[in-house]
C-alpha cells in the first residue's frame, strides 16, 4: 500500500476501499456497493464528554477505542503519544476518543471506571473489551485488530 493511501471500511457493506489521501475531499464511494465512504477521517484522538458520549462513541460508524483518563495521572499522560500515533495509523478505520473522567463523572460511573487509564473497545454501540492500566503499543494494536 502506498504511503499516500488509506484503507477505508464501508459503513454499509464492510468492504475495504483503498483511497488516495489527495482524493478524500472528492466524496469517494465504495467500490462494491457505491455508498459514500465516511467523510470524517479521525487521524488524531477526539475529546468527548458525558454530553456527547452516546453520539460520538456509541453511535459511531467506526469502532472506537475510548481512553478514560485524568490530567493529573502520569500513566495516562505516558499513553497519550501512543494513542496519537495509533489514531494516525488507523485513520479511516478506527476512532480514538479521550474522556476526562474527572470532568465527566457520569460516563466513568456508567462504565464502572475504578482506575485509570482504562480503555474501552466499542463496536456497534457495545463495549467489546476493556484494558486497565498502561498497555504497550503492541497490545493495543492486537486489541484494535479484533475490532476493525
Amino acid at each position: 500500500m502506498s504511503e499516500n493511501s488509506l484503507i477505508i471500511k464501508c459503513t454499509r457493506c464492510g468492504a475495504k476501499n483503498r483511497v488516495p489521501e489527495q482524493r478524500l475531499k472528492e466524496s469517494p464511494k465504495c467500490g462494491k456497493c457505491k455508498t459514500l465512504l465516511p467523510d470524517k477521517i479521525f487521524d488524531h484522538p477526539v475529546n468527548v464528554s458525558d454530553a456527547d458520549f452516546n453520539q460520538e462513541v456509541l453511535a459511531s460508524n467506526f469502532p472506537v477505542l475510548v481512553d478514560c483518563w485524568a490530567p493529573w495521572c502520569g500513566p495516562c499522560r505516558s499513553v497519550a503519544p501512543v494513542l496519537d500515533e495509533l489514531a494516525y495509523k488507523y485513520r479511516g478505520r478506527l476512532k480514538i476518543a479521550k474522556i476526562n473522567v474527572d470532568d465527566n463523572p457520569g460516563t466513568g460511573s456508567r462504565y464502572a471506571i475504578q482506575s485509570i487509564p482504562t480503555m474501552l473497545l466499542v463496536k456497534n454501540g457495545q463495549v467489546i473489551d476493556r484494558l486497565v492500566g498502561v498497555q504497550p503499543k503492541e497490545a493495543l494494536e492486537s486489541q484494535i485488530a479484533r475490532i476493525i
